[in-house]
């Protein structure tokens, strides 16, 4: 009897990405946030109708904001690169960007939530406004919830990498790698969703 031929299904769990537990759980976040903000925006338009509001309009520093956040998935994804070429110096130095644009994402977006004060758009100032800083607010607070985890890899890599063999242990580390290909998915999925919310708020200034 012949020998059946070795099946090509991955031997590690790691292998797997599409099927690992941690990219099905991200995929399910992933899919409520969409979902989320999906009806956020859906409610503004219908509430918009219903009570013929007046549009909002959005200050140019959430322009600006969107460019800090796109450079911010540049960079990320300039650190994954650079994890799988097992380049140290270029991989902690993406990170330690990233974190930067990050919270200086985090920084103008309280300086655009005071122009639009200024502009005397308060939380109560009508259903626009609250559904405004509801929906700004929120993508924030993912921001932030991301924020410790980059901050891990860059601690965890400044510890770990202090000579060759150190650092060879920590690039073949599979586990590692899987976690920062899922942090660089969720980061680009906030950025995208950045874009989708502020080209759907400068949209909807254009109907009155």
């Amino acid at each position: 009897m012949r020998n059946q031929p070795k099946s090509n299904a991955p031997t590690h769990e790691y292998d797997n990405f599409a099927f690992h537990p941690h990219n099905v759980l991200l995929v399910l976040v992933l899919m409520g946030i969409t979902a989320l903000f999906l009806a956020l925006t859906g409610a503004l338009v219908y509430t918009r109708v219903q009570s013929a509001l007046p549009p909002i309009r959005l200050p140019v520093i959430f322009l600006f904001n969107t460019l800090l956040l796109l450079g911010s998935s540049a960079t990320i994804t300039w650190a994954r690169r650079a994890y799988k070429a097992d380049h140290t110096p270029q991989y902690q130095q993406a990170l330690a960007i990233t974190i930067g644009l990050s919270l200086l994402f985090l920084i103008m977006q309280f300086f655009g939530w005071r122009q639009l004060l200024a502009q005397h758009i308060q939380f109560n100032s009508g259903n626009s406004a609250s559904y405004l800083y509801l929906i700004s607010g929120l993508h924030f607070v993912h921001v932030i919830a991301g924020l410790p985890f980059l901050g891990m890899f860059l601690r965890t890599a400044r510890k770990q990498m202090k000579d060759q063999v150190s650092v060879l242990v920590y690039f073949s580390d599979p586990e590692k790698r899987l976690k920062l290909s899922l942090l660089t998915l969720y980061w680009h999925f906030l950025d995208g969703l950045w874009v989708y919310l502020v080209l759907f708020f400068f949209v909807n200034q254009l109907f009155r």
